[in-house]
């Protein structure tokens, strides 16, 4: 897909990712076309899986969750049916708003949110522990979040290409 986009539509999706909530008329206008030729491109990169939603960003630590652990796990194989128990169980726990298959030391990296050290204690020893294939846990907390770029400035940033 990356390769089809031409400009207009990388400016078209730089416009949605920092605003998905902007109005056809508004991206229009920032990208110089009429509202109908913009409806027809933004339906075709969502026909497309280039635009695969629009979301609203809420912020954890105002819904009450302060505390961000990254918890990386090491699973005793990489067995298919081992793999595929530990994201089924790890996907029905609150608190993991993100569980990423990875390379390297460790087979998954966990992105959780809690209240506190008592919530993300509590969720290691009921949950963590006896998720499938569990042989190692490694958590780190966050201490700051840098702002860094979205999706679509990271994944279109510079790319001239048409």
């Amino acid at each position: 897909m990356q390769d089809a986009l031409d400009a207009i539509d990388r400016h078209i999706l730089r416009h949605l990712a920092r605003d998905g909530r902007a109005s056809v008329s508004d991206v229009a206008g920032m990208v110089g076309l009429s509202q109908s030729a913009c409806t027809r491109r933004i339906q075709a990169l969502e026909r497309a899986g280039a635009i695969i939603g629009y979301e609203a960003r809420l912020s954890a630590r105002q819904l009450g969750f302060p505390i961000t652990a990254l918890v990386d796990i090491t699973l005793n194989t990489q067995a298919e049916d081992v793999l595929s128990a530990f994201e089924a169980a790890a996907s029905r726990i609150d608190g993991i708003v993100e569980c990423l298959l990875v390379s390297g030391a460790h087979d998954y990296r966990l992105r959780i949110l809690c209240r506190d050290l008592d919530d993300y204690e509590r969720l290691h020893r009921e949950h963590l522990g006896r998720l499938p294939g569990v042989t190692n846990i490694n958590s780190s907390f966050v201490l700051r979040r840098i702002p860094t770029r979205d999706v679509g400035d990271a994944v279109l940033a510079g790319s001239g290409r048409s």
